[in-house]
Formats: structure tokens, sequence, C-alpha cells
């Protein structure tokens, strides 16, 4: 340490490791909220950077604490742990939480999003001995990584797909990085006996051009119910053509349970003959806010920016409660999503509907095109940028799956770079 240095404070150190935990946590579900647009993505970002760098700044001490923070190995602190082992290059550090990461399923993911986080530059060497290991695990953070950064490990990645035992996260790196040339890897992976491997395998191949046997599938997991349905869906329906897609829904609507996803399958699949319906559901609280949000991805329309919501009922049924007796403890996944004023809305749909003609997929009020998919990601919500890459990917097979999750100072430069 320089003579000049000052020695870094106990309890701002503590600080910065305290709020970059909350931030990262705050983070995660900010990457998937409905009403979160990038611009406020980039500055929750610049905040958690500023507790990083006061972190690097306190060298040892934060180290020391951090550490520490790892008796609790949740994903927030193995998140500030892995960014400050791969800037530091400090080997012992990282492979103490690699072990961590595999032993430990809660870590996995702050491991995984910290790979993300740094830039490019900090990964050399590190990915490299990763992707070169004889460890399957290692191997995975290591396909991860070049995943979220872009970067195609080109044999690595087809050596992995060959590999039955352990093609898994390859299959989803391919799929993601547009590798076309491996899609008959991902087709292979359809008669794998798990569920997710199918699902998975599915999705990669979809993105990779297939509109056959991966399509199927999809929709065979849209009929069957399961963890994969919804997921299933909302790929099927984005690519389905008018008519399969409505026979589709009508499969959903004929399952009681399925009212949810059939409300998102609405949004994705686009049809404007189908608002009156979702209107109709605005006046169901369980189903209010969802319906309102799948009518914002048909048309465009934001809620609360054209004054066509309503002050928050005062005993919302949804999500969890205070109750202590109540089971229920998820997440409400409506969680940001404005109240819709049904009357408003009709009489807008009334005058406006015409504008959108039945039969046309339209995406947050146009039809689908890459110009239109372009500017959703610059300032559409999250939810619908995460849509748009989606449409980019499936309208130009082998185009990489744009990451709506990576730190927001480089998806804006990402998206500079695809105007040029």
């Amino acid at each position: 340490m320089s003579a000049f240095a000052r020695p870094p404070v106990p309890t701002v150190v503590q600080q910065h490791l305290e709020s970059a935990d909350a931030l990262r946590s705050t983070r995660s579900v900010q990457v998937r909220a409905p009403q979160v647009e990038l611009h406020r993505l980039r500055r929750l970002d610049d905040r958690l950077a500023a507790s990083l760098d006061g972190l690097a700044v306190a060298g040892d001490y934060a180290r020391h604490l951090g550490l520490a923070a790892l008796d609790s190995p949740g994903s927030g602190p193995v998140f500030v742990a892995t960014v400050g082992a791969i800037e530091a290059r400090d080997p012992a550090l990282l492979e103490r939480l690699l072990s961590l990461a595999e032993a430990v399923p809660e870590a996995r993911v702050g491991l995984v999003s910290a790979f993300g986080w740094v830039p490019a530059p900090a990964l050399r060497g590190i990915t490299r001995a990763l992707l070169d290991s004889p460890h399957a695990f290692r191997r995975d953070i290591g396909l991860a990584a070049c995943a979220m950064h872009h970067a195609d490990p080109q044999t690595v990645l087809e050596t992995a797909m060959a590999d039955e035992e352990h093609s898994a996260q390859a299959i989803v790196v391919a799929g993601k990085l547009g590798r076309i040339d491996l899609l008959p890897g991902c087709l292979g992976g359809l008669m794998h006996e798990d569920a997710q491997r199918r699902f998975e395998s599915a999705r990669a191949a979809l993105l990779l051009g297939d509109r056959q046997a991966a399509l199927r599938m999809l929709v065979a997991f849209t009929g069957e119910g399961g963890p994969c349905q919804a997921a299933a869906a909302m790929l099927a329906l984005k690519v389905l053509p008018a008519e399969q897609a409505h026979a589709l829904l009508q499969t959903l609507a004929q399952k009681d349970d399925s009212v949810r996803i059939l409300i998102r399958g609405i949004g994705a699949a686009g049809d404007p003959h189908y608002v009156p319906w979702l209107i109709a559901q605005m006046g169901d609280l369980k189903l209010a806010r969802l319906a309102g949000e799948s009518f914002s991805t048909i048309t465009g329309l934001d809620l609360a920016a054209e004054d066509l919501e309503l002050q928050p009922p005062e005993n919302p049924v949804a999500g969890p409660n205070d109750d202590p007796d109540d089971e229920d403890v998820a997440m409400d996944e409506d969680e940001g999503l404005p109240w819709p004023d049904a009357e408003k809305i009709d009489a807008w749909w009334q005058v406006n509907g015409h504008r959108f003609p039945h039969g046309i997929r339209c995406f947050v009020g146009e039809p689908v095109t890459q110009g239109h998919c372009l500017a959703v990601l610059k300032t559409g919500f999250q939810r619908q940028r995460i849509a748009a890459a989606e449409h980019l990917s499936l309208m130009a097979p082998g185009r990489p799956l744009f990451n709506a999750a990576a730190p927001a100072w480089r998806q804006q430069w990402l998206l500079s770079q695809m105007e040029a």
C-alpha cells in the first residue's frame, strides 16, 4: 500500500459489501421484470458497479469480509466474491468458489452471473482453463460464460455436443450462439428421457431454424402440462401460423389450470382477434394485470403512461400475504404490472381496434420485423425485450440470441453496433 493511501474504513467497506449483495438480488428480479426499461437497469447497474469498485479499492480487507460472507453461500455473496476473484486474478479464491458452486446449487447462480458481469477481457485464460478442464461442471461454466459474451468456443462446443452424458449445457449454448451446424445434435436431444433436456433441445433447435420436430415437441409440452409448459407455449406461439396458433390456444382454453398460460400465450401469438377476450379478463382480480400485459404486448400501449390504469384494489387476490397460516409463499409474478382500467381500455379499443388486422402477428404495436424488434430492445420493458431478442433469432436462424440480462452498458454498446 502506498504511504499516502488511506486504510479502508470498516463501516464503509461493510456498506459496500451489503449494498453489492442487495443490488445484485434486486437486479436478478429486474432483468425479468415487466415494467423495467434498459435505462432504469443502467442506473441500477451503475450503482452495483460503484459498490464493487469500492470493494476492489479496499483490497485485502474487503476480501476478508467477502470470505466471511461465504459461510452462508447464497447467490449474492458468491457473485461478489467471484467478481473480485476474476478481476484480481486470484486463482486460489476462484478455485474455492468453483468447488463451492458445484456443491451448493444456490451458489451456482451467483457464480455464473459473475462470469456474465465482468468484461470479456477479464476472462482471458480463465475461460480457456475451464473449457479444457476434465471436469464436466467446470466445462459447463466455461460454456455458459462463452454464451453470455457471444464468444464461440468452436471445437470445444462440438466435442461437448458429442458427449451424450454431458451435452445439456452444450445444447443450450449452441442455440444461444446460433450454431446452425450443431442443429442435428440438438434434434438428437429430442429423444432424451429427461423432460428438461427434451425441452432445451427443442428450444435450441427452434432457434437454429427447425420448424418440424422441434415445434412438434414444444406443442406437445404445451398440451401435457408440467414445468416446461409455459415456456414451450411462449416459444411455439411466436412461430406458429395463425390457424395453428389458434388450435394451440384452444387446447389451452380447455384446461382450467392453464388460464394464465393461455393469457400469456395470446400475447406471444400476437393476434388482435383475442383482444376483446383479454379485456373481459381484466375484470378478474387474479388475471387483470396479466391480461393487461398481454394487451400491451399486442398493442404496444403503456397503460400507466396512457392513464389506462386503476388504483390497486385494497385486497388483491394474488401472491403471498401476511397471513402466517397461508401456505402460499410464492412470489407474485404480476408484481409491478399496472391494474388495467377495463372500461377505458375497451373504449380505446373500440376507436383504435381497426388499426390491428386479425390474423397478423402484432408485437408491441407493430408487425414483427427486425427493425421493430431492435427498437423494442432499446426502449421496451424487460419482458418485451426478452421476447424481442427471441423474435430476432427466430427470424434469422444463426443470429446469436441477444442477452437482455447482460450489464446495461454492454447491451447499449451492442445495440449501437447492431444499428451500424
